[in-house]
């Protein structure tokens, strides 16, 4: 079995709501976002093209995430509540490539990290 991971990069502003603390303010971040998927290697070398899985991540994510203000999309904007938008969006876009998703990591900033794996176990 490969993990397979593609990186892409976006920025975004938000505000945490019912929070107390500097975060509440309206702010932004260049976020970092890993998608792993996991799958078995084709007759062609590869588990998957990089290239499909950049398409489908740039159309189903970045284009609505990237410089937009996160808090429209997701009211409760915390990188967790992020990663799971972002898993929930993609987790069935890889099956006609005999792929899963596997985690979806988000980096906000270069300090802070959150994984998800949509309710698998870790």
């Amino acid at each position: 079995m490969y993990l397979i991971t593609k990186i892409f990069k976006f920025d975004s502003a938000h505000n945490l709501t019912d929070y107390k603390g500097l975060c509440e303010n309206l702010h932004g971040h260049t976020y970092t976002l890993e998608v792993t998927l996991e799958g078995e290697k084709k007759s062609n070398g590869m588990a998957i093209d990089f290239n499909i899985i950049k398409k489908i991540v740039q159309t189903e994510i970045i284009e609505i995430i990237d410089h937009k203000y996160i808090n429209n999309i997701l009211p409760v904007s915390t990188a967790e509540n992020i990663a799971e938008w972002i898993w929930n969006k993609l987790s069935s876009k890889f099956d006609e490539y005999g792929v899963r998703l596997f985690e979806i990591k988000i980096h906000e900033g270069i300090n802070s990290k959150i994984s998800y794996r949509g309710g698998n176990v870790f």
